[in-house]
């Protein structure tokens, strides 16, 4: 990856706001003593379920004209009363809230669809016991979730984050509410990008943390002083089309993410010029242009930026040699296990794969038309429209409408983007977001 003050030419990508970004901001502004305005904010199926979910738990939202802004006004402690919360799919309300509400005063209880239902929380669970909080998790450690609520004393936790990094974020923002602050011992973190996302933001509103010399973290107890922030274009989303750029021999330039991204997800690039891009990283936007074939022949460990291996994976049959992508395994407790269904729809369009525990590796090959299973998952959905682009006709998606979770207009973006491709959609969908 290069770096370049030309934001660069070329087709502009209009990648709404960053979910990562927009619900730890929400969480921040909740938690802080005053209004905070959030710019910019995405407006999707996850981060409306997080803000409907802060609503539920007391806090008070107010919109802008056609959702611009969101003001948040904050009351500086945890929630109080009774309360009970949906967060339907999202699982950063799921592992955000619960240490949130564990500050304050009252009983919560937390649920959501089956899908998030399936997801691990047991980590959570065991690490809110641990400080001191009465939960009573449902089967597996999971949802529904009961938290009763009596302020938290805070001290010394050790988390398990091997299988995600989200328990240690939603504990580390909790964690200035506590009356003795935090010290938290970290076995086997994933995603450290997230985490290092979690407490800048944390720093912006006012929070005190040091990351101690054995990799913990100690966080001083204080509160949040509300903060104005503008959320910027979403670096997992954006790889989609920087991805589309590479195999098309297009090019998309994504303003608004450039070098100073909080968002690790931006390091896909890095991956993309390995692959043959060309890439161009200012200081206020991204740049990717294609250039030629897709070379193939290396391996790469995505482990820090899991939410991108998929956009990799489904473009890699086009590679001229085998691409493996290595360090994945908690990938396989998403919304779905994404290793095994990338790997199955890749073998329903006549692709050789071979995957283990924590990794899948694609050779190049002939494809032939299939029907992609999308698991309701928003990110296999998105990947592989990308393949359809390169590849018109070979592709159809069974659940198209599940891009909503992060992107409602991801499909009339990528239309207008690339107008000569036929979009992966079957011909049966008329709804007015596919035409």
């Amino acid at each position: 990856m290069t770096t370049d003050t030309d934001s660069g030419i070329g087709s502009t990508a209009r990648i709404p706001g960053s979910k990562s970004l927009t619900n730890r901001v929400l969480l921040l502004a909740a938690a802080a003593n005053g209004v905070s305005r959030l710019r910019a904010p995405l407006v999707s199926d996850d981060t409306l379920a997080f803000r409907t979910a802060l609503a539920e738990l007391g806090v008070r939202m107010d919109g802008g004209p056609l959702e611009e802004y969101w003001d948040v006004t904050g009351t500086g402690r945890g929630p109080t009363g009774r309360a009970r919360v949906w967060c339907a799919d999202a699982g950063t309300a799921a592992r955000f809230l619960p240490p949130f509400a564990a500050t304050g005063h009252g009983s919560f209880l937390f649920d959501g669809s089956e899908q998030l239902r399936a997801r691990p929380q047991a980590p959570l669970s065991d690490a809110l016991l641990g400080l001191g909080t009465r939960v009573e998790p449902g089967p597996g450690g999971g949802l529904p979730l009961l938290v009763r609520a009596d302020g938290l004393d805070g001290g010394e936790i050790t988390v398990d984050s091997r299988m995600s990094s989200q328990y240690l974020s939603g504990l580390l923002m909790a964690a200035p509410l506590m009356r003795r602050g935090l010290r938290v011992r970290i076995r086997r973190l994933v995603s450290r990008p997230y985490v290092d996302m979690t407490l800048a933001l944390m720093r912006r509103f006012g929070a005190r943390v040091t990351e101690d010399g054995d990799g913990g973290f100690t966080v001083e107890p204080g509160g949040y002083t509300a903060t104005d922030v503008t959320v910027e274009p979403d670096a997992s989303t954006a790889s989609y089309f920087f991805a589309a750029a590479t195999v098309t021999g297009r090019t998309v330039t994504v303003p608004g993410l450039g070098a100073g991204s909080t968002q690790g997800d931006l390091r896909f690039v890095d991956v993309l010029a390995r692959a043959g891009a060309q890439v161009r990283v200012g200081p206020d936007a991204t740049t990717v242009t294609g250039c030629g074939p897709l070379r193939g022949g290396f391996d790469v460990d995505m482990g820090d930026i899991s939410d991108t291996f998929m956009t990799l994976a489904a473009v890699a049959p086009l590679a001229d040699a085998p691409i493996t992508i290595r360090g994945i395994g908690h990938a396989r407790l998403k919304e779905s296990d994404r290793i095994a269904a990338v790997a199955a729809n890749l073998r329903s369009c006549g692709v050789a794969t071979r995957e283990g525990p924590d990794e899948i590796t694609i050779h190049p090959g002939p494809l032939r038309p299939a029907r992609i299973t999308c698991f309701r998952d928003h990110r296999i959905a998105m990947a592989f429209s990308v393949l359809g682009l390169a590849a018109p006709g070979v592709v159809t998606l069974d659940d198209p409408r599940c891009v909503t979770k992060t992107f409602p207009g991801f499909h009339t973006e990528l239309r207008r983007l690339f107008p000569s491709h036929e979009l992966p959609l079957p011909a049966t969908e008329s709804t007015e977001e596919h035409r």
